[in-house]
C-alpha cells in the first residue's frame, strides 16, 4: 500500500475546518470567542485528523498492509473516523466499545463497515471500562495476528496531527490567541495544539476542559455519561505541564450550553463542544476585556439527538 492512498477520496476532505465568531452566544462578553468547527470534518469530529495521520504513517512504516485488520478502543468518534478511512482503503476495522457508546455511533460504525466488539462489564480491579476495552484489544491482537492497534491514547501521531494541521490553521486565521480552550480525553488535541502554540512563541494561556469524574488531572473518579470528554486513566500522551488552567464541567452544563449554542448560533454540536463553551462561560469574569479566545469544538450534535437534545433523557439522567 502507498501512504498517499489515505489522502485519496474522503481523506482529502479532512481538515481546513471553519473558524467562526460566536458573537450571539457571548453577546454580553467584553472578549471575543471563535469556535473551530471540527464537527465539519467528513467523519463529524476532530478525530478525523489523528485517524488519518495514524493510518497514513502506519502504511508508510509497513505496519498496515493489504489484509491488515485495524483495531481501536473508542467511545465513538475515533471509531467513526477509522471506520470511514478503512472503508475507503479496503481494510477490515474492529472497534472495541462499551455500553456508554451511543446507539447513533454504533449505527454509523456498522454502516461504514466497521465491526463491533462490545465489552459488557468493567474492569474488576478499577471498576472502569477503559482497562477492560484495552484488554479486549490485546486479546484480539493475539487471535488475529496480522492486525494493527492504532492506540489513540499512546500514539504520537495523535497529537502530531493537531500540531501540524489544527493549530497552524487557527494561527493563520487569527491575529493572536490569548486563550485556547480545548476538551481532553486522549489528550491528543490539546497536546498538539499547546505544543504548537508554545513553539510559535505566542503568550497564549491553555485551558483544559475536563469532565467531572475524570482522573486525567488528578480529579476524583466518578461516573460519566458522555463519551469523548474525560477519561478514567491518565493517557500516556498527556502533558499536564503544558496546561495553564483546568476547568471541570458537569453533564448538565454540557447539555445546557449545547442547547443555547443551537438557539443562538444555529450550530448543532456534541456534548464535548458544549463542555468547552461552558468552561469559557465559567471564566468570563476572569478573562480580560479585548481578549481573543479560541475554542475547539470537536464534535457534531446529530449523534446526541437521543441524549443531549432529548428532554426525556436529560430529565432522567442529568
Amino acid at each position: 500500500m502507498n501512504p498517499e492512498d489515505a489522502l485519496v477520496g474522503i481523506g482529502a476532505a479532512i481538515g481546513r475546518t471553519p473558524l467562526v465568531p460566536l458573537r450571539r452566544l457571548f453577546r454580553d462578553a467584553a472578549f471575543r470567542v471563535y469556535g473551530k468547527l471540527e464537527m465539519m470534518n467528513p467523519g463529524g469530529s476532530a478525530k478525523d485528523r489523528p485517524a488519518l495521520r495514524i493510518v497514513r504513517e502506519a502504511i508508510r512504516s509497513g505496519d498496515i498492509r493489504r489484509g491488515t485488520t485495524v483495531i481501536e478502543s473508542s467511545s465513538g468518534n475515533m471509531a467513526v473516523s477509522l471506520a470511514q478511512l478503512c472503508r475507503g482503503l479496503g481494510l477490515r476495522f474492529i472497534c472495541v466499545v462499551d455500553p456508554r457508546t451511543t446507539e447513533s455511533h454504533l449505527r454509523l460504525i456498522r454502516l461504514l463497515g466497521g465491526e463491533i466488539e462490545l465489552v459488557a462489564s468493567p474492569d474488576p480491579a478499577s471498576g472502569d471500562y477503559l482497562p477492560a476495552r484495552i484488554a479486549r484489544v490485546k486479546r484480539l491482537q493475539r487471535q488475529i495476528g496480522d492486525c494493527y492497534w492504532t492506540n489513540q491514547y499512546g500514539n504520537p501521531n495523535n497529537y502530531m496531527a493537531h500540531y501540524d494541521t489544527t493549530m497552524p490553521e487557527m494561527l493563520e486565521a487569527l491575529p493572536r490567541i490569548d486563550y485556547l480552550f480545548c476538551g481532553v480525553s486522549s489528550c491528543g488535541t490539546i497536546r498538539g495544539c499547546a505544543e504548537r502554540l508554545k513553539d510559535s512563541g505566542a503568550p497564549s494561556r491553555i485551558v483544559a476542559v475536563d469532565a467531572a469524574g475524570s482522573v486525567i488531572f488528578g480529579g476524583t473518579k466518578g461516573a460519566r455519561k458522555f463519551p469523548g470528554l474525560g477519561a478514567a486513566v491518565v493517557p500516556p500522551i498527556a502533558r499536564p505541564e503544558l496546561i495553564d488552567r483546568i476547568v471541570y464541567v458537569t453533564e448538565r452544563e454540557c447539555v445546557e450550553t449545547c442547547r443555547e449554542l443551537l438557539r443562538s448560533e444555529a450550530i448543532l454540536a456534541g456534548a464535548s463542544s458544549g463542555g468547552v463553551l461552558a468552561a469559557i462561560r465559567s471564566l468570563r469574569d476572569e478573562i480580560p476585556a479585548g481578549a481573543v479566545c479560541a475554542a475547539i469544538l470537536p464534535d457534531r450534535g446529530d449523534r446526541y439527538l437521543d441524549t443531549v437534545y432529548s428532554d426525556e433523557w436529560t430529565m432522567e439522567n442529568v
